[in-house]
């Protein structure tokens, strides 16, 4: 089962093109993240099938070159945002495994979806684009992957992310919550966390390969 006939039947609705047809306004108008080819390249990065790990994040980084269509990673020319700083921080302590790159393709490619629940925002203007819609299709994204897999790890950093687990199967899947990796919550619950061998953990135990972080 691929994305194309999982999304088929909303993309098809008056839903999706009324939303589709104000992303095409904002992107005419505003500048606005990522670059429009690049809006479901999580989708594109990680087939249906292959799905292992599901990240979530709220909306794309804002800043200039920032936002790739993954949630958390950026593109290499910049920065590192201090909530990636942070997932970097603790996935050292966690596995002893120090990260280069701040693109997070090879996650994706490994069956680790990175999904924002607003795929777009304007730039410079954080959650901006939270109200044109985009949470209705990544909720159904969310629970199409509960109805339709097995044995899938959720992880839900901060309090936005964990209300979607109201979406989610638990007999049939792992949520693992946390504190947000923000610098306002980090020291709150995220770090100490080990949510890279516990996601592992848990995959092995479903003869799954685990993932190489």
């Amino acid at each position: 089962m691929t994305w194309e006939d999982i999304l088929e039947p909303i993309k098809s609705s008056i839903y999706f093109k009324n939303l589709w047809e104000k992303v095409n306004q904002e992107y005419a108008e505003s500048k606005v993240f990522p670059p429009k080819n690049q809006i479901f390249r999580a989708l594109e990065l990680t087939p249906f099938e292959e799905i292992k790990v599901v990240i979530l994040g709220q909306d794309p980084y804002h800043n200039d070159d920032q936002a790739n269509g993954l949630c958390f990673s950026v593109s290499e020319k910049v920065k590192a945002p201090p909530s990636l700083r942070n997932i970097f921080a603790e996935l050292k302590t966690d596995m002893g495994t120090e990260r280069t790159s701040k693109e997070l393709d090879d996650w994706a490619t490994q069956g680790v979806l990175l999904l924002n629940a607003t795929l777009t925002v304007r730039a410079h203007s954080p959650n901006s684009h939270k109200d044109l819609g985009w949470e209705q299709f990544t909720d159904f994204i969310i629970k199409e992957i509960s109805d339709k897999k097995e044995n899938v790890v959720f992880l839900l950093w901060g309090a936005f992310a964990q209300k979607k687990s109201e979406l989610i199967d638990t007999q049939k899947h792992c949520i693992i919550k946390a504190a947000h990796p923000s610098p306002f919550s980090a020291y709150r619950g995220f770090f100490g966390s080990r949510p890279f061998s516990r996601i592992n953990e848990y995959l092995v135990s479903k003869s799954k390969i685990p993932v190489v972080w």
